[in-house]
């Protein structure tokens, strides 16, 4: 298997895995602050960023498989894991799975439950452009500035349009509401006050449930707050890392 991974700085590792059409790229803030103090690891997930012409996966089985990949052929021990929307479910599922491989994980605008609106799944057969549109205007808070969303929706545009859809498809079978009370791996967990795709409460429900998780709420931030509030998530991963 071919593995798509950049890594950056030393020090405390860190894999950051990005959400449904995303990309590796998406961390880029995160990147150029954290990787003067720990080494970032950031990675396509198949069927994105690099490997766009790729096959993505419609269950997350498939990318939780290709990040085991990834920690193994980096040669890593333990690490830290950060994941975005899908790439939170991903860890999340990671953390129940594999708890062993984890020192703590970091939980961003995600939920133990996906809920995907049907209109996103069907629009992206019907027209790609229009949907991802769609998709842009939902997941920014609207006091982002407008060249933020413009550039969020150019670099999903990238990603083709059966591998988004996987994706959000994966999404919608994503469900961890009886078991996330079962995660012991440290956690913490973000979110924008101004999320409509995962709502603030979803990420309360993670907080109650994973015992001696931290909660921090980034205020004017939507879905996309690493891009949308870089300085206030860059600081609360630092922050956090730190405490441990």
């Amino acid at each position: 298997m071919n593995i798509h991974a950049e890594r950056y700085g030393k020090g405390e590792k860190i894999i950051f895995i990005h959400g449904a059409g995303g990309n590796a790229r998406s961390w880029y803030f995160q990147k150029e602050y954290l990787k003067a103090s720990m080494e970032v690891i950031l990675i396509d997930l198949p069927g994105h960023g690099n490997d766009a012409e790729g096959t993505g996966c419609d269950t997350l089985e498939g990318y939780i498989k290709y990040v085991h990949e990834v920690i193994r052929e980096l040669g890593i021990d333990k690490c830290y894991i950060a994941g975005h929307s899908m790439g939170g479910a991903i860890a999340m599922s990671f953390a129940l799975s594999s708890p062993d491989m984890l020192k703590g994980m970091i939980l961003i605008t995600t939920g133990a439950k996906l809920r995907v609106f049907p209109e996103i799944l069907e629009g992206l057969k019907r027209d790609k452009e229009r949907a991802v549109r769609d998709i842009m205007d939902l997941a920014f808070s609207k006091k982002a500035p407008a060249a933020l969303k413009e550039n969020g929706f150019k670099d999903m545009m990238k990603c083709k349009a059966e591998v988004i859809h996987g994706d959000f498809f994966a999404c919608e079978g994503f469900n961890l509401m009886d078991s996330v009370n079962k995660i012991k791996t440290p956690a913490l967990i973000i979110c924008g006050n101004d999320d409509i795709l995962t709502p603030p409460k979803y990420s309360g429900y993670l907080h109650k449930q994973i015992e001696g998780s931290v909660l921090v709420t980034i205020e004017d931030a939507g879905h996309m707050a690493t891009l949308e509030k870089p300085n206030e998530v860059n600081k609360a991963i630092r922050e956090w890392i730190a405490s441990r």
